[in-house]
Parts: structure tokens; C-alpha cells; sequence
């Protein structure tokens, strides 16, 4: 499916804020109700839009400790990648799982409620994992910018 300006527009509109009525997404693009309708669930039909979903402020549900940790596999076998990320995605506290290039296999974004907490994950869940060689982890000192919106218009 190609998206035309319209379907960016409504994308990026859905982006800043999911809640919005059809009727009042229509008044923005200039289309009718029904129009937009038809459009968002074309949009969907075609996985486009995945999934709906809300921020939360992380402090206030006592998940403000964000790290990021890289792991290195021991070995690079297909089998040993497909179980590691069969079993990351049982683990909650992994918000991102990034399979990259350079001297680690994999990023992790993890949200916790502290560092005791990140020690628990990292000791009793993380190691648990088979094939893990090593890891590296940094810590979130301040969040500079955090967006999930895609840009599609300039």
C-alpha cells in the first residue's frame, strides 16, 4: 500500500494523540467522518498501524531506573539467535530488543524500579538465558528525548 499525503497526515495526527474522534481527524485533513474511517481501517488492514498504546510517566508507576544493556552472544549460530530472542521476549522488564551490528549481538532497553531491582533482573532472569557471553550495561542519567512518533511529512 502506498500512503498518500493524507494518510501521512492522518498518521502523524494518530501519533500525537490516539484518542482522538474520527470527526475531529476529519475536520483536520479536510475529509468526511466516513472518509477517515474508511482510511484508518484500510491503514490497519495493511498493518500499518500495529497497535495502539499509551505513555506512561515512569516515575510515577515506579519504573524510573532505564538502562540499556548490550549482550554478546558465545556462539552465532542461527539456533543459539532464535533462542535468545524466543526467551527476551518473555522477560517484562525488556522494553526494546535491537538485533545490531559491531562487537555486541543485541541492545536491550530495560525498565526497572531501581538499581536493586536491575540487579535481581540482570542476576536471576538476564544470566538465566543461554549463550549469553558477556554484557555491557549503561544507565539512563537523564532522558534527553523520548519519542515513538515516525515524522512522514516535512
Amino acid at each position: 500500500m502506498k500512503l498518500d499525503t493524507t494518510d501521512k497526515m492522518l498518521l502523524e495526527l494518530l501519533q500525537k494523540d490516539a484518542k482522538q474522534s474520527v470527526k475531529a481527524l476529519a475536520n483536520q485533513v479536510n475529509l468526511s467522518a466516513t472518509a477517515v474511517y474508511e482510511r484508518i481501517k484500510n491503514l490497519e488492514r495493511n498493518l500499518i498501524i500495529q497497535h495502539y498504546t499509551i505513555a506512561l510517566d515512569a516515575e510515577k508507576v515506579e519504573k524510573e531506573f532505564l538502562s540499556f544493556c548490550m549482550i554478546q552472544l558465545d556462539k552465532h549460530s542461527q539456533q543459539n539467535l532464535i533462542e535468545f530472542e524466543k526467551k527476551i521476549q518473555d522477560l517484562d522488564e525488556v522494553l526494546e530488543c535491537f538485533h545490531i551490528s559491531g562487537t555486541y549481538d543485541y541492545m536491550l532497553k530495560i525498565r526497572v524500579k531501581n538499581i536493586a531491582e536491575y540487579r535481581s533482573f540482570m542476576v536471576d532472569k538476564l544470566t538465566d538465558i543461554p549463550h549469553i557471553a558477556n554484557t555491557q550495561s549503561a544507565f539512563s542519567i537523564n532522558e534527553v528525548k523520548s519519542n515513538t512518533g515516525i515524522k512522514l511529512l516535512t
